[in-house]
């Protein structure tokens, strides 16, 4: 209020806060959600040893999320003497955050579906390795690309430029590079990440492709070919 909204209402801030709220106390439902049950099963012995270390690894990284949370809206209450800056929370601690909820999303998926759904026995073919490989470099770059997507949200990097393709009049901004050391730029100049982003988005667009186009030809079980074709789906969409 004192260094940017001097004419924000009790309404609006109420509603920001309220938007806070509601977050934090949803990030405590979930970890109810895996705490209570977890310890439920563990104590009527339902768990096999190896489901015990996964439990208790799903667990410590639910707690650590919400840790994770709280340092990162430390970060955007920290007075900063001397700076003129937007108050905002550290970009950093945002991708942290959000890296960490993908990761704990990811495994929580991941461990449902092994649980539930038996894991298919095909033969391994030098294709269907390749596949594989391939489908784990692409899960790579489209964590990398939301990660990048964090640093343009912590640092509103969306309002830079707003033409498509084409960043401006340019293909490649002027101020792609203002910041040193170079470095810096990747992580702190909002042209650079914008255009980081940009690229990251298309060549992941362009992996699933690639991904989905390579695997019509291998013979996949059903399951297999739905997700593959939904992942298309979903990055086209996206």
């Amino acid at each position: 209020f004192n260094s940017l909204n001097h004419d924000m209402t009790l309404t609006e801030f109420k509603f920001i806060w309220y938007m806070e709220y509601s977050h934090r106390m949803w990030g405590r439902v979930v970890g109810l959600a895996y705490i209570l049950p977890a310890a439920y099963f563990w104590r009527k012995g339902w768990l096999s040893r190896p489901m015990k270390g996964c439990v208790l690894a799903l667990c410590g990284l639910v707690c650590f999320q919400g840790l994770l949370g709280w340092y990162m809206v430390k970060s955007g209450l920290e007075e900063k003497p001397d700076s003129y800056d937007i108050p905002r929370v550290s970009q950093y601690r945002l991708a942290a955050h959000l890296g960490s909820a993908l990761v704990l999303y990811c495994a929580s998926l991941w461990t449902g579906l092994s649980l539930l759904l038996p894991r298919h026995k095909l033969p391994e073919t030098h294709q269907l390795i390749r596949l594989r490989q391939y489908a784990h470099g692409t899960t790579a770059l489209i964590f990398l690309t939301a990660l990048s997507g964090a640093f343009v949200a912590g640092l509103d990097a969306g309002l830079v430029y707003n033409s498509f393709p084409k960043m401006g009049e340019r293909w490649i901004p002027d101020d792609l590079l203002a910041f040193s050391p170079i470095l810096k730029n990747i992580f702190e100049n909002p042209t650079t990440v914008q255009f980081d982003h940009r690229i990251l988005g298309i060549t992941s667009v362009t992996a699933v492709t690639a991904l989905y186009l390579f695997s019509r030809k291998i013979p996949l079980p059903r399951r297999a070919r739905m997700a593959v074709t939904s992942l298309l789906a979903v990055a086209c969409m996206q």
